[in-house]
């Protein structure tokens, strides 16, 4: 099937910042997810598997614990005992399922792209997956792309928004934040930027046209 992109939105002198998972990305597929629990030897229970994948997620994209680190401290809260090539084999498969795109808001990227808006993206996420951020098939559509385990700075901190105002020589008036939590959302506000919570493509693209 053929995906068509909307029609342009110019947005300039504008720049639109967006988040990657879950706004660019799908979240991880059931499969997926159901992949990482079994790997991870925790299908009969998966609830404090899950707990501890998020309970210790903030230090990987803050880039203060490395991957070895971080995967050790989950198998501590679970009582778990892995070795290295149990962490690669769980590495790679928690990976590949923030890969897969939404193409809706795809569409809405070139949009943009074809208004003349300039367009970067910031996100949480470890340094490890930078390389997937600054040269997948989408990455040319940014002019920056920030990412907070290079950064050792996390969204919501108001630090993390200034950072990335100050490297795209905008005013903060002219920065335009898109991301799935409002959280995130709010801090962009506090600096003086323009926000939308993400919840699907149509109803972004049709605040992006109500702003312009």
């Amino acid at each position: 099937m053929t995906s068509t992109s909307p029609a342009p939105i110019s947005l300039a002198p504008r720049v639109v910042v967006f988040d990657y998972g879950e706004v660019i990305s799908r979240e991880p597929s059931r499969a997926d997810r159901a992949a990482l629990v079994e790997r991870a030897g925790a299908s009969s229970n998966p609830e404090p598997f899950w707990a501890a994948y998020w309970a210790h997620r903030q230090g990987l994209d803050r880039g203060t614990t490395s991957i070895a680190e971080y995967w050790g401290a989950v198998a501590d809260d679970l009582g778990a005992k892995w070795t290295p090539i149990d962490v690669h084999e769980l590495w790679a498969i928690d990976h590949r399922g923030w890969l897969s795109v939404d193409p809706g808001t795809l569409g809405v990227l070139h949009a943009l792209v074809a208004g003349g808006t300039r367009l970067a993206l910031l996100s949480n996420a470890g340094a490890d997956f930078s390389g997937w951020l600054r040269h997948g098939s989408f990455a040319p559509l940014f002019d920056r792309v920030f990412v907070s385990g290079e950064l050792e700075l996390v969204k919501p901190d108001a630090a993390i928004y200034e950072h990335v105002i100050d490297e795209l020589g905008i005013a903060a008036s002219d920065f335009v934040f898109v991301d799935n939590r409002a959280e995130n959302v709010d801090g962009a506000l506090a600096v003086g930027g323009e926000g939308h919570v993400f919840t699907d493509a149509a109803a972004l693209e049709s605040w992006l046209r109500d702003l312009a």
